[in-house]
């Protein structure tokens, strides 16, 4: 939120307080605390009758710094509070050094430099001691409101050009300078300035991030208010945030997910195509099989068939029972559905409706959420009546996930965690939490609880998610999708704005509903948005009020259907390396182009397209004719699709149908290639094709080394790969498997095992 009227005046009834000068400076071997005066201390009276901040300088983990600036101490902590799984501040290696005036604390490459005598401010270097950002004359302050409430403000500098990216999934401009944006959990759709995703973090084009440890509602003015800070603030006596070192976009993100949570390896079924039934569709077994039927006369190869809200009974969400007027034989229905092959996902809420025979049993036991007089909380918003589980609970917990035990038992293989954010605040929660740091923080609770059910009934490495909302450390329990957008080609790019803000936010894994949700697409969007879905790491035709089957949009649909579907089979031994690597590292799949590019300056603001692993690169087309504008990096890049070679640094203007789309091989990549074009979850190094593209990189004489994995994300081959001009040599690891090499820019080729020598 914004205190000042201007740059001289406060708004109307705010008071603020600034951190003028150090008068106290308590130094320990690995942190320090600075006790700073709100007014210049001029004489002994001037102590009196006045505030002081604390500032806790420490290091939560290796390559990050912390700052708690506290006014009043005393307050109660109520919790929730972020679990962060790599705090260890015993191996951050964190150490400090005085110099004359001068105090620093180094963690890893990054210093804190603060000067006892000097004007209020502190410093952030990096490892060269080059300024990141820092904490000018205004930078740490507490104010009050006309409302008497208390906020605890903080301001880091931003530098000339530099730009700032992430605080989760974000449908407004990619680049956040200048805009205001409240860290508030909220059903908004993708065309607002709302998120389901809220991510109290921010990543800088100068090789740093910024994590505010506080799960309440975080208040981010980017560039909005002082044009030249980044500030945040929260309603509370204290304020928490961390630096996070680079010095490159992927360290930043590498360091915030090791603090924060690193995603789950997602099972490798879950990358090939999803259909579900739509939301307000009739539907039943007959339709669900003429669904499954239909793909396949059409060879579109499908792996899970989702149910959507209405295998409930209407009125009566959530109650986790199948309508027995629509399906009266769920598990032999199941059953029959997996003999095809397919997994089957469920949609859920954490809502119990008044009519639902749930809600008499969560009352009586305590386990829905109560208000301040004892009353359950309860509105007709979304259904008559609701309640809200209380996870805080963990007897409630128990029972919520007993219920979808059953379905599990049934053969449903994955839960869509719908909903989480419409959480209120004039409530009671069972542990004691804070109403305003639970209302995002539910997200986590509820993600957790059913991510956790599954990893328990199917195993390790099988757990799956489709869920809506997420605070930081969600990353942990994917797959998240985009929620709810329009059937427009303005939502498409909308929504890739928004997975690039979340994947910049510590999220490896991130999906869309192909087509929009709202209303009924164009042919031309469903099949444009068909080639970016079935681009992006999970991919689901889903929809609102009409089916998402490909033939609703014509027999043309049906061949980019198929087209993609096969194509995404054939890369999966590429992708689950980028999913291992997402998983190892907190590398995203999908990667906006400055993290794979952060040196050159023209990748920094491009919104429009994006890097699907590694090496390669993904122009979404966002018009019905085709026409296409996309920047290509440095180097001699090749199409995937046709062969045809791109120079860069350029910008390219291209014309393409709807079986095609910009998807650009980086120079001297070695892509994997898989045999099975049938299903994502194959024995990736049966039949595998090496295919070398050109020019020849500059790897030295160890060559590129290429690992495939296998379905757990373990190596299940390696392949080293040295070229020498217009000859390459390969040599296997790991396999006796025979493979096929493929220079793609001489078209020569070679088989065998072992050592294979092309050219």
């Amino acid at each position: 939120m914004k205190f000042t009227d201007g740059f001289w005046l406060m708004r109307e009834g705010v008071r603020a307080c600034y951190a003028t000068e150090i008068r106290d400076l308590r130094v320990d071997p690995d942190r320090f605390t600075a006790y700073a005066a709100v007014k210049r201390v001029r004489e002994r009276g001037d102590t009196l009758n006045t505030p002081l901040i604390t500032l806790e300088c420490f290091s939560p983990a290796e390559g990050v710094i912390g700052i708690r600036a506290t006014h009043h101490a005393g307050k109660v902590k109520r919790g929730p509070d972020f679990a962060l799984p790599g705090l260890d501040p015993a191996a951050a290696g964190a150490r400090t050094r005085i110099d004359g005036t001068v105090t620093e604390l180094t963690s890893g490459p990054l210093t804190l430099r603060i000067d006892g005598e000097g004007p209020w401010g502190m410093t952030f270097l990096d490892a060269e001691g080059r300024r990141l950002t820092g904490v000018d004359a205004k930078g740490t302050a507490f104010a009050t409101t006309p409302d008497g409430a208390h906020h605890m403000i903080a301001q880091l500098a931003l530098d000339v050009g530099e730009n700032v990216y992430g605080l989760g999934e974000r449908f407004t401009p990619f680049v956040k300078n200048g805009q205001t944006v409240d860290i508030w959990q909220a059903d908004g759709g993708t065309s607002s300035d709302q998120a389901y995703k809220n991510i109290p973090f921010y990543l800088s084009s100068r090789g740093y991030g910024v994590f505010v440890n506080h799960p309440g509602k975080v208040s981010f003015e980017i560039g909005s208010e002082s044009v030249g800070q980044v500030q945040f603030s929260v309603e509370d006596q204290s304020l928490e945030y961390y630096v996070v070192a680079g010095p490159t976009p992927k360290d930043v993100l590498s360091r915030y997910t090791a603090l924060t949570g690193r995603p789950a390896l997602p099972p490798a079924w879950s990358f090939g195509l999803w259909l579900t039934t739509s939301f307000c569709t009739s539907y039943d077994e007959e339709t669900v099989t003429s669904f499954v039927d239909g793909m396949a006369e059409r060879e579109i190869p499908l792996s899970v068939f989702h149910f959507d809200c209405f295998w409930m009974r209407e009125y009566q969400w959530s109650d986790f029972t199948w309508d027995p007027d629509v399906f009266p034989d769920p598990a032999g229905m199941l059953a029959r559905l997996r003999e095809r092959g397919l997994r089957i996902s469920m949609w859920i809420n954490p809502y119990i409706a008044q009519k639902s025979a749930l809600f008499a049993e969560g009352a009586e036991h305590g386990y829905l959420v109560r208000r301040a007089n004892g009353d359950i909380w309860q509105w007709d918003l979304w259904q008559p009546g609701m309640a809200l589980v209380d996870f805080t609970n963990p007897a409630a917990r128990d029972w919520y996930t007993g219920k979808l035990r059953v379905l599990l038992d049934q053969g449903v293989d994955s839960f869509k965690t719908d909903f989480g954010e419409r959480v209120p605040t004039d409530v009671v929660w069972h542990d004691g939490s804070d109403p305003e740091r639970m209302h995002n923080y539910y997200a986590q609770i509820y993600n957790r609880a059913v991510f956790e059910l599954l990893e328990k009934e199917r195993g390790h490495g099988e757990a799956v998610l489709f869920a809506r909302s997420a605070t930081a450390g969600g990353q942990q329990f994917p797959v998240h999708w985009g929620g709810d957008c329009f059937a427009s080609f303005t939502a498409m790019a909308e929504s890739l704005r928004g997975g690039l803000s979340l994947s910049l936010s510590g999220f490896g894994f991130w999906s869309h509903d192909i087509g929009g949700f709202e209303g009924t697409p164009d042919p031309a969007v469903f099949k444009r948005w068909l080639a970016f879905g079935l681009m992006s790491s999970h991919s689901r035709l889903h929809g609102n009020v009409s089916y998402r089957v490909p033939w609703a949009f014509g027999e043309e649909a049906v061949d980019v259907a198929r087209t993609f579907t096969l194509l995404k089979h054939r890369l999966m031994p590429y992708l689950y390396g980028a999913a291992a690597e997402a998983h190892r590292t907190g590398i995203p799949v999908m990667r906006p182009m400055l993290l794979e590019f952060p040196d050159d300056p023209t990748t920094r603001m491009l919104d429009r397209q994006y890097m699907l692993g590694p090496d390669l690169l993904v122009a979404p087309v966002f018009t019905e004719d085709g026409r296409v504008e996309f920047y290509v990096p440095e180097g001699t890049w090749t199409s995937l699709l046709t062969g045809e070679t791109v120079t860069g640094p350029a910008w390219r203007h291209e014309t393409h149908g709807f079986d095609s789309l910009p998807i650009l091989v980086r120079p001297g990549a070695v892509l994997p290639w898989g045999a099975d074009d049938q299903r994502p979850d194959g024995d990736w190094p049966d039949g595998l094709t090496l295919r070398v593209f050109g020019p020849a990189p500059t790897t030295g004489p160890a060559g590129t080394r290429v690992t495939v994995p296998d379905r757990t994300g373990a190596p299940a081959a390696t392949y080293r790969v040295v070229r020498d001009g217009a000859a390459v040599q390969v040599t296997a690891e790991g396999t006796d498997l025979p493979y096929r090499v493929v220079l793609e820019d001489t078209g020569a080729t070679g088989e065998g095992t072992g050592t294979v020598r092309v050219g």
